[in-house]
């Protein structure tokens, strides 16, 4: 078995579905995860925002944008005159919950978990429907059937060994050996919809790798492999050939966008091989991840913006008591917010964090727990690992730098935007 994933960018249109088939015309044993086409995801968080506000108008029309949008993929790939019954039914289950649902904002991740799947659900309808009129026969699985979450909305962590179970049952006895399935969603114990955190259709991929013992997973992007940058922001981005485990977990940690944090534990467990190949040259092997190559010492520049810096004063001056350290933490995991960079004195605390809906519930938690907190938001950090010299005089003595880091191995900085 193997395991394909292919993101939203790669099958926004009617072309990227075409290519996709391509991909994997003629492969067997082969389960393919899909993400939500395009910017379908950004959409349907625009129709849970309507629903917070109480505006069923405005998010029925944004419902009604994106079936368009669907729709226009499917006439161009199957012609105006015909349809997909599958999808008329999602559709109308997304509209029914919108007039249905009276809203509370206690409920706020389990409405929003609810509403941002079905753009993997349609996507994958869409793209199941037209590998099997186009010679590739398949199964589609419903992840919401085979994935078991914690109970837990927006960045659940999956029961890999409940999973395994349900995974392998979905899939027995099939007359086919190719599967379709979504990334990104899950189902918890209550029956409920669950999502993986943003990106997290690698996570989903790398699960179904772990379970069926996979002889590899690889991920279909539009870059040629992994780079040592962002080439939107530095032009001289290099690819890297070969990556371990290690350094690919701390470049994901430190912020690169080419593989979600979660995804390599699941693989690094059974020594699955990571390709990431590139979407428009079926035959490039791209870069590979796997435990057997030496680590990269080649400067590696991660960029990761929407960022919030928060200053913590302790207003009795206790930092240095482990206690307070302890419910400090405990406050942001609470609240789920991530920690990206910590940096302390004696009495003050800087902790750079994703902006998220809770961190101004998490500082009034804090504030009543005896600390000041002053809040930056729209930051940069910025973490360059095996620096050189020429890099370190580039970039370690910029005026928009707020907090500096630097160890052996890596030079770390919050700054401002401009």
């Amino acid at each position: 078995m193997k395991v394909y994933k292919f993101g939203g960018a790669s099958v926004r249109n009617a072309d990227g579905v075409r290519n996709l088939a391509h991909i994997v015309d003629g492969e067997s044993d082969l389960f393919i995860i899909v993400s939500a086409m395009g910017k379908t995801t950004n959409a349907l968080e625009s129709v849970f925002t309507a629903m917070q506000q109480g505006d069923e108008a405005a998010a029925l029309e944004r419902i009604d944008q994106s079936y368009a949008y669907h729709r226009g993929i499917i006439d161009e790939l199957l012609g105006a005159d015909r349809t997909i019954e599958d999808i008329d039914k999602l559709f109308e289950q997304l509209r029914n919950i919108v007039r249905n649902t009276i809203y509370r904002a206690s409920d706020a991740e389990l409405w929003y978990d609810t509403i941002v799947a079905y753009g993997e659900l349609v996507s994958t309808t869409i793209i199941s429907n037209y590998l099997n009129g186009h010679g590739v026969e398949n199964r589609w699985v419903d992840m919401r059937r085979a994935f078991l979450t914690e109970q837990r909305h927006k960045d659940a962590n999956v029961n890999l060994e409940a999973t395994a179970v349900r995974l392998k049952r979905e899939i027995k006895d099939s007359p086919v050996s190719v599967f379709v399935g979504q990334g990104f969603i899950g189902g918890a114990p209550d029956g409920t919809t669950t999502t993986l955190g943003r990106e997290g259709s690698d996570y989903s991929a790398a699960i179904v790798a772990n379970v069926l013992d996979a002889e590899s997973m690889s991920v279909w992007k539009d870059v040629d492999g992994i780079l040592n940058a962002d080439p939107k922001k530095f032009p001289d981005a290099k690819k890297i050939e070969r990556l371990n485990y290690m350094d690919t977990i701390e470049m994901a940690y430190s912020g690169a966008q080419i593989i979600h944090p979660k995804t390599i534990k699941p693989l690094q467990q059974k020594n699955i091989p990571l390709y990431v190949r590139p979407f428009g040259n079926k035959h490039a092997q791209g870069s590979v991840i796997t435990g057997d190559v030496e680590r990269a010492y080649e400067p590696i520049m991660i960029h990761k913006e929407n960022q919030v810096l928060l200053k913590l004063h302790s207003r009795d001056l206790s930092f240095v008591l482990e206690e307070k350290f302890a419910r400090l933490f405990a406050t942001f995991d609470s609240h789920r917010i991530r920690i990206n960079l910590v940096h302390n004195s004696a009495v003050d605390l800087y902790i750079a964090v994703d902006a998220s809906w809770h961190i101004d519930e998490a500082i009034s938690e804090l504030m009543a727990d005896g600390f000041d907190v002053e809040k930056q938001e729209d930051v940069v950090l910025v973490t360059i690992r095996y620096y050189n010299e020429e890099l370190y005089r580039q970039y370690a003595f910029d005026q928009r730098i707020v907090i500096k880091q630097t160890t052996p191995h890596s030079l770390r900085f919050v700054r401002t935007k401009e």
